[in-house]
């Protein structure tokens, strides 16, 4: 039977405290964690019966308390069997997606953003910048052409290069500064070579936020609550059924009419994740 995930589990085991003390909690409370709770799976009210145990004052803990939560439901989702874990994610470096996935994935694009961020004045500066900036995109087009037909012999040459390419000095302290950053994130960055249907950029993700601020910006705000939660349900139907390849106007005169001829998103979103994982997230 499948879990209902509207009733999230907090597991406690050695996965979860080693999270706990990467989130900087105590080495005491975590003790004490252990001692209450090892190899425990918890449902959500009994967690805020233990969150109270341990601060009885409700206005104390609060970031303690959303880590121990954070941490717990990390380790029940990577624990349980009623479907896949999800290897990889991409993300634009957000420090909130680090520890969902075993491996993280980084969009070229937002790394690449930083680098149009620099401001240089003086004219060999810029220059370096530009030429930078040709090799950095010829490399990423590399990339692209090795998705399309993807063999070790190239992920190792890809490697190679990616490494060269990052340790260059240009004399340009704030671009330097910059490529060693870039450097620093090898592994997230060609997480491609390891796993070639995972995307370079996640900006398609990005579009339905975007959706969201391009009417904002034409409307303005809502006046009543009950006029944001439609607004945002009528958007989340439209960019989701836009994603699936479903006619967003067909499928809310669908249910409008009462039909139900059409299966919902939810069960699509189901078929596809039975289909094949897509491990596109931002």
């Amino acid at each position: 039977m499948t879990r209902n995930l509207l009733q999230p589990k907090v597991m406690f085991n050695e996965e979860a405290f080693g999270m706990m003390a990467e989130f900087r909690l105590s080495k005491k409370l975590i003790g004490r964690l252990h001692e209450l709770t090892s190899g425990k799976t918890l449902d959500e009210s009994q967690m805020q019966e233990l969150l109270d145990i341990i601060y009885p004052t409700h206005d104390k803990g609060k970031n303690n308390r959303t880590r121990i939560m954070e941490a717990g439901a990390i380790a029940a989702y990577h624990q349980q069997t009623d479907f896949p874990v999800i290897p990889v994610l991409m993300t634009d470096d957000a420090s909130q997606f680090k520890l969902l996935t075993y491996e993280q994935a980084l969009c070229w694009v937002h790394d690449g953003r930083n680098y149009k961020k620099l401001r240089p004045v003086v004219p060999v500066h810029r220059e370096k910048l530009e030429e930078f900036l040709g090799m950095y995109w010829d490399y990423y087009r590399k990339l692209l052409t090795f998705k399309e037909t993807p063999n070790s012999n190239e992920a190792t040459r890809l490697s190679a290069e990616f490494s060269s390419l990052f340790s260059t000095k240009t004399g340009y302290p704030a671009l330097d500064d910059r490529i060693t950053k870039t450097l620093n994130k090898k592994s997230e960055l060609l997480i491609a070579l390891k796993y070639p249907e995972v995307p370079l950029h996640n900006n398609e993700s990005e579009l339905g936020a975007r959706a969201q601020v391009r009417r904002r910006d034409v409307s303005l705000h809502t006046m009543t609550e009950d006029g944001t939660k439609a607004n945002d349900t009528f958007l989340t139907i439209v960019e989701t059924a836009k994603k699936l390849g479903v006619s967003a106007y067909a499928y809310i005169h669908d249910r409008v009419s009462k039909r139900f001829s059409m299966p919902s998103l939810a069960e699509i979103i189901r078929a596809k994740g039975v289909s094949g994982m897509d491990y596109d997230a931002g």
